[in-house]
């Protein structure tokens, strides 16, 4: 599944374009490598998304066309959340 959509359909991203639009500004990697809106994402790998002056990762459990939104937390589990200051 390309990045941009799993940030999407995993609601971790409100809208695919923004997804597209921070991964196209390198503030998404992919199991530590900077990613495009493009990039393949599998079960397991870690994905890492700087917004606002959040940094996330998760990693990915599981790789759904479509879940309901109760539904959308189990696509991944939450490894690390924090504050970062901004350069």
């Amino acid at each position: 599944m390309r990045l941009d959509k799993y940030l999407k359909v995993a609601r971790i991203l409100k809208r695919r374009t923004v997804s597209k639009d921070l991964a196209d500004h390198q503030r998404v990697q992919i199991n530590g490598r900077i990613a495009k809106p493009s990039s393949e994402v599998r079960e397991g790998d870690l994905i890492t998304v700087i917004f606002g002056q959040r940094q996330l990762t998760v990693r990915v459990t599981q790789t759904a066309q479509a879940v309901r939104k109760e539904n959308a937390a189990s696509m991944y589990e939450v490894v690390e959340e924090k504050r970062i200051e901004l350069e």
